[in-house]
């Protein structure tokens, strides 16, 4: 088998200064490809975009337009910090409510609680669940808009949620650990757009790597980074085409936050992998591997030091990020998922991270406590030089040309960003149709089958991270720029309190107090007093009065008590061998063989079930995350129940 025929995967492992994944020989990608199958309805919707693609993509409007495409965010209905995060995001919710109802309301969604998306949730699930009761097919912003927003991390709402969504809308991920990062991004989208504060140069930089005696950055720095410099260079006189020459981290540090941050940056490079369980995985893993590496040959069987490559912790507190968009074409540049997507005939995924997460460095530049980058374009698991090198067709750089050129003339990064879906699409059709001819006696090709499958997946596991409807906030051709600002947060608005926390506290207060109701005859009308007196009613009322504040306080206690019992959320998952028995009240012959405990915090401990040789019993144990998520569904409906039933009652109880 020649060299030709071995493909060649971007990330280094920083542990022992390897590669993530060796060059693979397209016979073993193939076999891979030969075990995977699609959903059929997600295979269905690609094929009808496929097959219904015309001038435009998911919807048929302007795409620069929101009043024409409209816009929503999602919110998962488990998600406890939902009314605190709307809070911090406000500035940005008012400015796209106002864009996108000027012809027609429905035109803004804000999804969240029973409208929000659930735990188990397929794409067409959520789609097809009031009140949108959209089926699949291009937008209609009638019943849910095009540009979306998630809000949550990947283990709260999946990947493969926004995979699967994305083939036919524009939709982008923001999670924060902190209210201030939430605030401080929506400030920074609302300067970009509003106003003349933020006008950037129109500059677009590109940082491409070439390590010594790599195959994978030569390539990608020799048939991608180069041919797209001297392609802009021509087609956009208007703006300034920059390319790195010296890929080290100093400079992608002036890059990024420096003196030379550009209004676009493009980077190609390595990311750094760690293994699961090392202690710098959630931390550095996607970080952009530099040209400070020496390379495979010169570097063996040696941990990769943080001087090497570029992390979250180099973004510093002072950096002016504000305005920009970066696309990182880099192993784990925008996150991981917690199993290892580059799955078996078997079906078995290994875990490759403790939980799916997303990259610090994009988070760290989309927070930004100076002014906020405004969107992120990066990779879910590994980069593959498929992506840009079509097996013996060589160069491939449409897709990406196409982009840029858009993203440059204008339009929003969700809105660019739809000739990958498209290829996406063209890609799972022809897919499909060589596995069927496969499976019907038809001749195999491993390479062809190996470019397909690969460049498929790279295809739909680029992400956008932030508001999918940003654009480049740039002077106009000819006008000189004012200096990039600080932008600053203005305060949180109290609602960031969350109203369930109000809620137990109304409810603890009038569960306590002994003036919770004033009778009508201590104030009010006097006409209904002198008309219960007048009719020998005063004693009856006092009582009926006496009997309601009582049965309010009791049901008031009640409230509390239950809320409190919600705090934590104990999930217990049982086995046993006479399920007769224990029906009938024998509870001694049930075994627990797994536990979950919920704190309100989102403090979880997680006790998984082994088989008697130590491995993990895998079917009882999606059972039981099946039920953990059934569970976190009801305290969520049963919260907001309370939280419904605490307003009411504070209303009877107002003097």
């Amino acid at each position: 088998m020649n060299d030709a025929e071995l493909l060649y995967f971007n990330g280094i492992n920083g542990a022992s200064g390897e590669y993530d994944l060796p060059p693979l020989h397209a016979q073993d990608i193939a076999s891979v490809a030969l075990g995977e199958e699609l959903p059929a309805d997600v295979q269905r919707e690609l094929e009808n975009r496929h097959l219904g693609q015309a001038d435009h993509f998911g919807i048929n409007a302007d795409q620069t337009n929101l009043a024409e495409t409209g816009w929503g965010i999602i919110f998962a209905a488990t998600d406890l910090r939902t009314a605190a995060i709307r809070a911090a995001l406000q500035p940005l919710l008012e400015l796209r409510r106002e864009q996108a109802t000027q012809q027609d309301e429905r035109y803004y969604q804000e999804y969240y609680g029973p409208t929000g998306y659930r735990p188990g949730d397929s794409y067409l699930d959520f789609l097809g669940r009031e009140p949108r009761l959209m089926g699949p097919g291009p937008a209609d912003p009638e019943k849910i808009p095009y540009y979306l927003l998630i809000i949550g991390d990947p283990e709260t709402i999946p990947y493969r949620f926004q995979y699967h969504l994305d083939i036919q809308y524009a939709v982008g991920r923001l999670h924060f650990e902190t209210l201030e990062e939430y605030a401080q991004y929506a400030a920074s989208v609302v300067a970009a757009e509003t106003g003349a504060q933020l006008r950037l140069p129109r500059r677009a930089a590109f940082f491409g790597v070439r390590n010594s005696d790599d195959r994978a950055t030569s390539l990608s720095y020799r048939e991608m980074i180069q041919p797209l410099v001297q392609e802009f260079s021509s087609a956009a006189p208007d703006w300034e085409i920059d390319l790195v020459q010296d890929a080290k981290k100093a400079r992608l540090a002036q890059l990024l936050g420096g003196a030379d941050t550009p209004a676009l940056l493009f980077s190609a490079s390595h990311g750094m992998a760690f293994p699961n369980g090392d202690p710098r995985q959630l931390r550095h893993q996607g970080a952009l591997l530099c040209n400070d590496w020496p390379g495979p040959r010169n570097w063996r069987h040696k941990p990769i030091p943080e001087e090497f490559y570029f992390s979250a912790g180099d973004v510093s507190d002072n950096a002016q990020l504000a305005g920009m968009i970066a696309f990182f074409f880099a192993c784990y540049g925008a996150g991981t998922p917690q199993l290892d997507q580059f799955a078996h005939k078997t079906g078995r995924q290994a875990a490759i991270a403790p939980r799916s997460f997303l990259a610090q460095l994009p988070q760290r530049m989309l927070g930004h406590p100076k002014g906020s980058a405004l969107a992120v374009v990066g990779h879910v698991e590994r980069a593959w030089g498929y992506s840009f090198v079509w097996g013996r067709s060589g160069r491939q750089l449409k897709v990406f040309e196409d982009t840029l050129e858009q993203l440059l003339a204008g339009y929003p990064i969700g809105a660019a960003m739809e000739w990958f879906n498209e290829r996406h699409a063209e890609l799972s059709v022809a897919l499909a149709g060589e596995l069927e001819k496969i499976e019907f006696g038809g001749q195999r090709d491993d390479l062809k089958l190996a470019g397909m499958w690969t460049a498929n997946n790279d295809a739909r596991s680029y992400v956008i991270l932030g508001d999918p409807a940003v654009r480049l906030p740039v002077a106009a051709a000819g006008e000189t720029p004012p200096e990039r600002p600080t932008i600053t947060a203005a305060a949180i608005p109290p609602a960031q309190e969350g109203s369930l926390e109000k809620s137990q506290a109304a409810l603890s207060s009038s569960a306590t107090s002994s003036s919770g109701v004033t009778p009508l005859a201590a104030g009010g009308d006097r006409t209904d007093v002198d008309y219960v007196t007048s009719f020998g009613l005063t004693e009856q009322f006092s009582g009926l009065t006496s009997s309601l504040r009582t049965f309010t306080s009791q049901i008031a206690t009640a409230l509390n008590k239950a809320v409190k019992e919600q705090m934590t959320l104990k999930v217990r998952t049982y086995s046993t061998t006479d399920l007769a028995a224990v029906s009938a009240g024998a509870e001694g012959l049930a075994q627990i063989r797994a536990l979950t405990k919920v704190a309100f915090d989102g403090d979880m401990q997680v006790y998984v079930p082994e088989r008697s040789g130590g491995d993990l019993d895998q079917e009882l144990w999606h059972i039981h995350q099946e039920m953990v998520k059934e569970a976190q569904v009801n305290r969520a409906q049963f919260l907001q129940a309370m939280a419904e039933m605490a307003t009411s009652l504070l209303k009877t109880l107002k003097p």
